[in-house]
Protein backbone atom coordinates (compact mmCIF):
# COMPACT_ATOMS: atom_id res chain seq x y z
CA UNK A 1 0.00 0.00 0.00
CA UNK A 2 2.95 2.44 0.00
CA UNK A 3 2.25 5.82 -1.74
CA UNK A 4 -1.55 4.66 -2.39
CA UNK A 5 -4.49 7.07 -1.03
CA UNK A 6 -8.00 7.01 -0.78
CA UNK A 7 -10.06 9.62 -1.28
CA UNK A 8 -13.87 8.43 -0.58
CA UNK A 9 -16.92 10.63 -0.52
CA UNK A 10 -20.56 10.39 0.53
CA UNK A 11 -21.79 11.90 -2.53
CA UNK A 12 -23.80 11.88 -6.00
CA UNK A 13 -21.72 10.24 -8.43
CA UNK A 14 -22.11 12.93 -11.43
CA UNK A 15 -21.37 15.70 -8.49
CA UNK A 16 -18.32 13.58 -7.60
CA UNK A 17 -17.12 13.25 -10.98
CA UNK A 18 -17.83 17.08 -12.01
CA UNK A 19 -14.51 18.04 -9.88
CA UNK A 20 -11.72 15.67 -11.49
CA UNK A 21 -9.85 16.31 -14.64
CA UNK A 22 -10.04 14.31 -17.63
CA UNK A 23 -8.38 11.20 -18.05
CA UNK A 24 -7.94 10.62 -14.12
CA UNK A 25 -7.84 7.20 -13.70
CA UNK A 26 -6.40 3.71 -15.13
CA UNK A 27 -9.45 1.42 -13.65
CA UNK A 28 -13.32 2.29 -13.28
CA UNK A 29 -14.72 -0.68 -12.00
CA UNK A 30 -18.56 -0.95 -10.05
CA UNK A 31 -21.29 -2.88 -9.78
CA UNK A 32 -24.12 -0.39 -10.40
CA UNK A 33 -28.08 -0.87 -8.70
CA UNK A 34 -29.86 -3.17 -10.63
CA UNK A 35 -33.08 -1.70 -10.32
CA UNK A 36 -34.55 -4.08 -8.13
CA UNK A 37 -36.06 -1.65 -6.11
CA UNK A 38 -32.96 -2.10 -3.15
CA UNK A 39 -33.66 -0.48 -0.26
CA UNK A 40 -29.71 2.06 -1.37
CA UNK A 41 -31.50 2.73 -5.12
CA UNK A 42 -33.28 6.04 -4.75
CA UNK A 43 -36.43 5.06 -6.81
CA UNK A 44 -37.58 1.75 -8.92
CA UNK A 45 -37.42 3.28 -12.43
CA UNK A 46 -38.84 2.29 -15.81
CA UNK A 47 -35.94 0.11 -17.70
CA UNK A 48 -36.11 3.31 -20.48
CA UNK A 49 -35.25 5.53 -17.61
CA UNK A 50 -32.81 3.26 -15.81
CA UNK A 51 -30.99 3.23 -18.99
CA UNK A 52 -30.85 6.76 -19.65
CA UNK A 53 -29.48 7.29 -16.18
CA UNK A 54 -26.45 4.68 -16.69
CA UNK A 55 -25.63 6.75 -19.69
CA UNK A 56 -25.21 10.15 -18.28
CA UNK A 57 -22.60 7.92 -15.68
CA UNK A 58 -20.86 6.28 -18.41
CA UNK A 59 -20.46 8.95 -20.67
CA UNK A 60 -19.02 10.93 -17.33
CA UNK A 61 -16.87 7.61 -17.08
CA UNK A 62 -15.17 7.73 -20.99
CA UNK A 63 -14.17 11.12 -19.68
CA UNK A 64 -12.36 9.82 -16.56
CA UNK A 65 -10.63 7.21 -17.76
CA UNK A 66 -6.88 6.77 -19.42
CA UNK A 67 -6.44 6.47 -22.81
CA UNK A 68 -4.52 3.28 -21.87
CA UNK A 69 -7.61 2.54 -19.29
CA UNK A 70 -10.24 0.10 -18.74
CA UNK A 71 -14.14 0.57 -17.45
CA UNK A 72 -15.31 -2.77 -16.25
CA UNK A 73 -19.37 -2.74 -14.94
CA UNK A 74 -20.31 -6.29 -13.29
CA UNK A 75 -24.26 -5.77 -13.78
CA UNK A 76 -26.87 -9.52 -12.70
CA UNK A 77 -30.65 -9.38 -14.46
CA UNK A 78 -33.32 -7.02 -13.63
CA UNK A 79 -36.43 -8.93 -12.80
CA UNK A 80 -40.07 -7.96 -13.05
CA UNK A 81 -42.79 -10.07 -13.17
CA UNK A 82 -41.23 -12.84 -13.30
CA UNK A 83 -39.11 -12.06 -16.58
CA UNK A 84 -35.58 -11.53 -16.32
CA UNK A 85 -34.17 -8.40 -17.75
CA UNK A 86 -30.16 -8.81 -19.10
CA UNK A 87 -28.92 -5.63 -17.78
CA UNK A 88 -25.26 -6.16 -19.62
CA UNK A 89 -27.01 -6.88 -23.09
CA UNK A 90 -28.95 -4.04 -22.38
CA UNK A 91 -26.15 -1.68 -21.63
CA UNK A 92 -24.13 -2.79 -24.99
CA UNK A 93 -25.01 -0.08 -27.02
CA UNK A 94 -24.57 2.97 -24.66
CA UNK A 95 -20.71 1.42 -23.80
CA UNK A 96 -20.30 0.70 -27.49
CA UNK A 97 -21.69 4.84 -28.19
CA UNK A 98 -19.27 5.63 -26.53
CA UNK A 99 -16.80 4.22 -29.07
CA UNK A 100 -15.60 1.81 -26.14
CA UNK A 101 -14.49 -1.78 -27.24
CA UNK A 102 -15.51 -4.80 -25.64
CA UNK A 103 -12.65 -7.24 -25.10
CA UNK A 104 -14.55 -9.57 -22.76
CA UNK A 105 -17.68 -10.04 -21.49
CA UNK A 106 -16.39 -12.33 -17.69
CA UNK A 107 -18.90 -14.28 -16.39
CA UNK A 108 -19.13 -14.49 -12.43
CA UNK A 109 -20.19 -17.92 -11.09
CA UNK A 110 -21.21 -18.53 -7.69
CA UNK A 111 -23.09 -21.26 -6.39
CA UNK A 112 -25.77 -19.57 -4.23
CA UNK A 113 -28.51 -17.48 -3.98
CA UNK A 114 -32.85 -17.62 -4.37
CA UNK A 115 -33.95 -20.27 -4.74
CA UNK A 116 -36.64 -19.67 -7.96
CA UNK A 117 -40.05 -21.85 -8.41
CA UNK A 118 -40.87 -21.12 -11.92
CA UNK A 119 -37.67 -20.91 -14.19
CA UNK A 120 -34.07 -21.97 -13.03
CA UNK A 121 -32.08 -20.44 -9.79
CA UNK A 122 -29.99 -17.38 -11.09
CA UNK A 123 -26.51 -18.52 -10.24
CA UNK A 124 -24.18 -15.98 -12.07
CA UNK A 125 -23.62 -12.18 -13.09
CA UNK A 126 -21.09 -10.77 -15.48
CA UNK A 127 -18.36 -8.24 -15.99
CA UNK A 128 -18.36 -6.51 -18.91
CA UNK A 129 -14.76 -5.17 -19.42
CA UNK A 130 -14.28 -1.94 -21.99
CA UNK A 131 -11.38 -0.09 -23.69
CA UNK A 132 -11.17 2.97 -25.66
CA UNK A 133 -8.69 1.54 -27.69
CA UNK A 134 -6.28 -1.09 -28.76
CA UNK A 135 -3.16 -0.40 -26.46
CA UNK A 136 -4.90 -0.86 -23.12
CA UNK A 137 -2.70 -1.64 -20.11
CA UNK A 138 -3.19 -5.88 -19.50
CA UNK A 139 -0.93 -8.18 -17.19
CA UNK A 140 -1.80 -11.68 -17.33
CA UNK A 141 0.85 -13.00 -15.18
CA UNK A 142 -0.08 -11.90 -11.88
CA UNK A 143 -3.85 -13.20 -12.30
CA UNK A 144 -2.60 -16.60 -13.82
CA UNK A 145 -4.33 -19.78 -11.97
CA UNK A 146 -2.62 -22.99 -11.38
CA UNK A 147 -2.37 -25.53 -14.29
CA UNK A 148 -4.74 -28.55 -14.18
CA UNK A 149 -1.80 -30.82 -15.52
CA UNK A 150 1.25 -28.91 -14.50
CA UNK A 151 3.67 -31.05 -15.75
CA UNK A 152 2.32 -32.14 -18.71
CA UNK A 153 4.72 -31.68 -21.51
CA UNK A 154 4.58 -32.64 -25.47
CA UNK A 155 4.27 -36.07 -26.43
CA UNK A 156 6.27 -35.78 -30.12
CA UNK A 157 7.49 -32.72 -32.32
CA UNK A 158 10.12 -30.41 -32.12
CA UNK A 159 9.31 -29.73 -28.82
CA UNK A 160 8.80 -33.05 -27.69
CA UNK A 161 9.78 -33.60 -23.85
CA UNK A 162 9.22 -29.91 -23.02
CA UNK A 163 6.60 -28.67 -20.91
CA UNK A 164 3.39 -27.83 -22.79
CA UNK A 165 2.15 -25.30 -20.58
CA UNK A 166 3.11 -22.16 -18.75
CA UNK A 167 5.13 -22.78 -15.77
CA UNK A 168 3.47 -19.57 -14.23
CA UNK A 169 -0.06 -21.08 -14.78
CA UNK A 170 -2.96 -20.96 -17.06
CA UNK A 171 -5.17 -17.97 -18.53
CA UNK A 172 -8.19 -18.22 -16.38
CA UNK A 173 -10.42 -17.51 -19.26
CA UNK A 174 -13.43 -15.42 -18.72
CA UNK A 175 -15.67 -17.67 -16.85
CA UNK A 176 -14.66 -17.06 -12.39
CA UNK A 177 -15.83 -19.19 -9.59
CA UNK A 178 -15.90 -18.38 -6.35
CA UNK A 179 -18.54 -17.32 -3.80
CA UNK A 180 -20.92 -14.29 -3.53
CA UNK A 181 -20.92 -12.39 -0.41
CA UNK A 182 -23.52 -14.42 1.58
CA UNK A 183 -24.09 -14.48 5.78
CA UNK A 184 -21.24 -16.95 6.42
CA UNK A 185 -18.28 -15.34 4.05
CA UNK A 186 -15.60 -13.09 6.03
CA UNK A 187 -16.12 -9.75 4.14
CA UNK A 188 -20.04 -9.67 4.70
CA UNK A 189 -21.38 -6.36 5.82
CA UNK A 190 -24.67 -4.89 5.91
CA UNK A 191 -24.80 -4.31 2.67
CA UNK A 192 -27.09 -6.91 1.27
CA UNK A 193 -25.45 -7.19 -2.93
CA UNK A 194 -21.87 -6.60 -1.96
CA UNK A 195 -19.61 -8.31 -4.32
CA UNK A 196 -16.38 -10.10 -2.70
CA UNK A 197 -12.76 -8.47 -3.01
CA UNK A 198 -11.22 -10.85 -5.18
CA UNK A 199 -13.40 -9.91 -7.91
CA UNK A 200 -11.83 -6.54 -8.37
CA UNK A 201 -8.41 -8.02 -7.24
CA UNK A 202 -8.00 -9.58 -10.43
CA UNK A 203 -9.34 -6.52 -12.57
CA UNK A 204 -6.65 -4.23 -10.50
CA UNK A 205 -3.38 -6.45 -10.73
CA UNK A 206 -4.58 -7.37 -14.79
CA UNK A 207 -5.44 -3.75 -15.84
CA UNK A 208 -3.07 -1.53 -13.81
CA UNK A 209 0.03 -0.56 -12.49
CA UNK A 210 1.34 -0.22 -9.10
CA UNK A 211 0.66 3.66 -8.43
CA UNK A 212 -2.25 4.09 -11.10
CA UNK A 213 -5.68 5.27 -9.63
CA UNK A 214 -8.59 3.53 -9.66
CA UNK A 215 -12.26 4.61 -9.31
CA UNK A 216 -15.88 3.44 -8.79
CA UNK A 217 -18.78 5.63 -8.86
CA UNK A 218 -21.10 3.30 -6.88
CA UNK A 219 -18.91 2.30 -4.14
CA UNK A 220 -21.35 0.89 -1.63
CA UNK A 221 -18.79 -0.86 1.22
CA UNK A 222 -15.89 -0.37 -0.31
CA UNK A 223 -15.09 -3.86 -1.57
CA UNK A 224 -12.90 -1.90 -4.70
CA UNK A 225 -10.96 0.60 -2.56
CA UNK A 226 -10.02 -2.35 -0.80
CA UNK A 227 -8.86 -4.14 -3.36
CA UNK A 228 -7.39 -1.39 -5.31
CA UNK A 229 -5.15 -0.03 -1.65
CA UNK A 230 -3.70 -3.58 -0.78
CA UNK A 231 -2.06 -3.68 -4.58
CA UNK A 232 -0.26 -0.53 -4.18
CA UNK A 233 -2.75 1.52 -6.17
CA UNK A 234 -5.11 4.58 -4.71
CA UNK A 235 -8.83 4.26 -4.32
CA UNK A 236 -11.40 6.74 -5.46
CA UNK A 237 -14.90 6.34 -4.95
CA UNK A 238 -18.55 7.42 -3.94
CA UNK A 239 -21.76 6.56 -3.03
CA UNK A 240 -25.23 8.16 -1.51
CA UNK A 241 -25.48 5.98 1.63
CA UNK A 242 -23.56 7.52 4.33
CA UNK A 243 -23.70 3.94 6.39
CA UNK A 244 -21.89 2.29 3.59
CA UNK A 245 -19.25 5.30 3.57
CA UNK A 246 -18.91 5.44 7.03
CA UNK A 247 -18.28 1.11 6.67
CA UNK A 248 -15.95 1.56 3.49
CA UNK A 249 -13.38 3.54 5.81
CA UNK A 250 -13.77 1.66 8.58
CA UNK A 251 -12.45 -1.17 6.42
CA UNK A 252 -9.91 0.96 4.73
CA UNK A 253 -8.95 1.65 8.25
CA UNK A 254 -8.46 -2.12 9.39
CA UNK A 255 -6.87 -2.78 5.97
CA UNK A 256 -4.28 -0.44 6.87
CA UNK A 257 -3.85 -1.84 10.58
CA UNK A 258 -3.47 -5.25 9.19
CA UNK A 259 -6.74 -6.46 10.75
CA UNK A 260 -9.05 -7.04 7.86
CA UNK A 261 -10.69 -9.89 7.14
CA UNK A 262 -10.99 -10.93 3.29
CA UNK A 263 -11.18 -14.57 1.54
CA UNK A 264 -7.98 -15.03 -0.32
CA UNK A 265 -7.40 -14.52 -3.69
CA UNK A 266 -7.20 -18.07 -5.10
CA UNK A 267 -8.81 -19.96 -2.63
CA UNK A 268 -10.67 -23.26 -3.46
CA UNK A 269 -14.33 -22.59 -3.69
CA UNK A 270 -15.23 -25.93 -1.81
CA UNK A 271 -12.78 -27.70 0.77
CA UNK A 272 -15.41 -30.28 2.58
CA UNK A 273 -12.87 -30.31 6.00
CA UNK A 274 -13.68 -27.00 6.27
CA UNK A 275 -16.53 -25.08 8.13
CA UNK A 276 -19.23 -24.07 5.62
CA UNK A 277 -16.53 -25.91 3.07
CA UNK A 278 -14.62 -23.17 3.73
CA UNK A 279 -16.39 -20.19 2.13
Amino acid sequence: MTGARAVIECADNLDFMEGIGDGAFKLIVTSPPYNLGKSYERARLSLDAWVESQRRVVAECVRLLDDRGSICWQVGNSVAGGEIFPLDSILYPVFAGQGLKLRNRIVWHFGHGLHCSKRLSGRYETVNWWTKGDDYTWHLDPIRVPSKYPGKRHFKGPRAGELSGNPKGKNPSDVWQFPNVKNNHPEKTVHPCQFPVELVERLVLSMTDEGDAVFDPYLGVGSSAVAALRHGRSAWGCDIVPRYIEIARDRIDRLQEGTLRTRPMGKPIYDPALPNGGH
